[in-house]
This record gives C-alpha cells, sequence and structure tokens, in this order.
C-alpha cells in the first residue's frame, strides 16, 4: 500500500471502454481480500466517447471514495489523452499504465486543435510510465473491447496479490460465454512486456 494504509487507483478513459467495470474488478478485489473499499465514478457523455473516470480506494479503513490531486498511486488509462488530463492526480512516485488507443475529440477532427505527440514525454513528468498494448491483444483475442481487462491483467503483476484473487474477480464479473475471452485477456495482460513510455514526438 501507499503508506501503509490505503491504495488509490484512478481508472480513466472514454465512454464505452469499460471503465466502470475496470474499476468494478479492482474493488472487487480488494473487497475479497477484506480491505475497506471505497469507489466513486464521474461519467461524461459516455454514449458519445465523453470522458469517464472512475476511483477505488482500498486500506484497513478508507473515509472517503475520492482521490485528491497528487495522491494516485496508480493511473490505468484506456485512452492516451485521458491519461495526459489527468496525470496530476498521480503522485510523484506512481504509475501510469497507458493502453494503446487514440480517440480524436471532436475539436481535433474538425482541426481547432492537434492531438498531442508528446504525449509520454508529457506524463513522464508526473512519474513512471509504462505503455501497454492492450488494444493490439484484445484484437488478436478477437474482440477489441477485452482490451481493460488486458489492462488490468498488466496491472496485477505490480500489486502484491494472489493471481487466484484476480481470476476469481474476472470469474465473477463476466459468467458465460464471455468468461472464455476475458480469462485470456487477463492472463495475456499480466504475461504483457509493457514497455516504458517513449516520446514519439
Amino acid at each position: 500500500m501507499s503508506d501503509g494504509q490505503t491504495t488509490n487507483v484512478l481508472v480513466v478513459g472514454v465512454g464505452g471502454q469499460g471503465i466502470i467495470r475496470l474499476s468494478n474488478l479492482i474493488a472487487d478485489v480488494a473487497f475479497s481480500l477484506d480491505f475497506d473499499v471505497k469507489k466513486s465514478e464521474i461519467h461524461g457523455l459516455s454514449q458519445r466517447g465523453g470522458s469517464v473516470t472512475s476511483h477505488v480506494r482500498w486500506g484497513h479503513k478508507v473515509h472517503t471514495p475520492v482521490i485528491m490531486d497528487g495522491e494516485a498511486d496508480f493511473i490505468l488509462a484506456l485512452e492516451e489523452l485521458e491519461a495526459l488530463r489527468n496525470a496530476h492526480v498521480l503522485k510523484p512516485e506512481g504509475t501510469i499504465l497507458v493502453s494503446d488507443f487514440r480517440l480524436l475529440p471532436a475539436t481535433v477532427v474538425s482541426g481547432k486543435a492537434t492531438y498531442p505527440d508528446d504525449i509520454d514525454a508529457r506524463l513522464g513528468e508526473y512519474g513512471t510510465v509504462e505503455r501497454v498494448k492492450a488494444v493490439d491483444v484484445a484484437r488478436d483475442l478477437g474482440n477489441i473491447r477485452a482490451s481493460n481487462v488486458v489492462l488490468l491483467g498488466a496491472f496485477s503483476r505490480h500489486l502484491a496479490i494472489p493471481e487466484e484473487a484476480w481470476t476469481a474477480a474476472v470469474a465473477r464479473a463476466f459468467p458465460g460465454k464471455f468468461l472464455d475471452l476475458n480469462q485470456k485477456a487477463f492472463a495475456a495482460g499480466r504475461e504483457l512486456a509493457c514497455t516504458p513510455g517513449v516520446n514519439e514526438a
């Protein structure tokens, strides 16, 4: 845990990427280990690709679900620009796991703005950056929507939590025909060789 008491994880992305599902999985794992868990989310225009953020906090006693600026141990970002928009929440020694996905905002599509080409360099000013090819892996597995579970697998390696706790949570979250896909997605993410963020400018 970050300070011996609480672990803080911020999950960010855009509507339709499974942000809430991912944060629910993390919260479920912590709850299964008998931690006090608090969770909060903010939904943007989720049906239109708007920003979605979810806070997950756990420890022996957690009093509030909201992570304050500079207090997140981890940011899990399913979209690159959303990682940058929320990087200020990370603590200096924290880690940002960024998926390989970009959704161009309307201002970029219309030509009124440009998508930053130095995101990794800018994220590196806030903490450690790990690139996770979650979309590529999920696509190879046959369903890009499983990229959130690939990212979960990569994240799971950062915590001293038994793998069985994670796989049990995946099984609870995806009963039925989607279980096999998501089990494979988690396993692939956990085994994935993540790379340090690289300035692509």
